[in-house]
């Protein structure tokens, strides 16, 4: 067992030399043990949930694992703080794109056909007829129309994510996917119309 005090004793440098040559997990875990009340304080800080913090914590050693090899470090408390302050702030990226995209969701909520009779289809040839309409209508749209339409609501992109995927700009999505909702609406509406 290597929490033997000798091996306590030895400074941050020795223990990483020996985790790096040796891939001995335990070195590691007596680093980490001397600073995860510091590593847990931070994610707090940042994540102000003492929880997901904890969470955090288990990532950013399960993460040390790889990322302690790949770098020269020469102070590991200042370069654990930056390291784990990244990890909080990426964390934090994270929760704000998704909430970003459930806020979206829920501004568009109301799916391209609006009617109510669209929302309970009795039998599976009215289901089977209004998901060849759809089909049909989607047809009809311009290229980009279809293309942000697809991303949006087949596969629940964000529109940033929208963005960074086609090239178009956020006011260009955004208006792609509102004319694209409208066209639907009406090449759908003059389907059922038997026009």
């Amino acid at each position: 067992m290597l929490y033997k005090a000798e091996y306590n004793q030895l400074d941050d440098n020795e223990l990483i030399r020996r985790y790096c040559e040796e891939g001995n997990p335990n070195y590691l875990g007596i680093l980490f043990k001397r600073y995860s009340h510091l590593v847990l304080g931070l994610c707090i800080k940042y994540l102000k949930n003492e929880d997901e913090a904890q969470d955090l914590v288990m990532n950013i050693f399960e993460k040390l694992t790889a990322d302690l090899k790949k770098h020269k470090i020469e102070f590991f408390k200042s370069w654990l703080y930056t390291y784990s302050k990244n990890m909080c702030l990426m964390e934090l990226r994270k929760k704000q794109s998704q909430l970003k995209k459930d806020i979206e969701l829920q501004d568009n909520k109301v799916l391209f056909m609006d009617s109510g009779s669209d929302l309970h289809l009795n039998s599976n040839d009215e289901k089977e007829n209004t998901i060849s309409q759809l089909e049909t209508a989607l047809g009809t749209l311009s290229k980009e129309q279809k293309q942000c339409i697809i991303l949006f609501y087949y596969k629940n992109k964000s529109y940033n994510e929208i963005v960074d995927i086609t090239g178009f700009n956020a006011n260009e999505v955004k208006s792609y996917i509102q004319n694209g909702k409208r066209n639907l609406k009406n090449k759908i509406t003059e389907l059922q119309n038997g026009q």
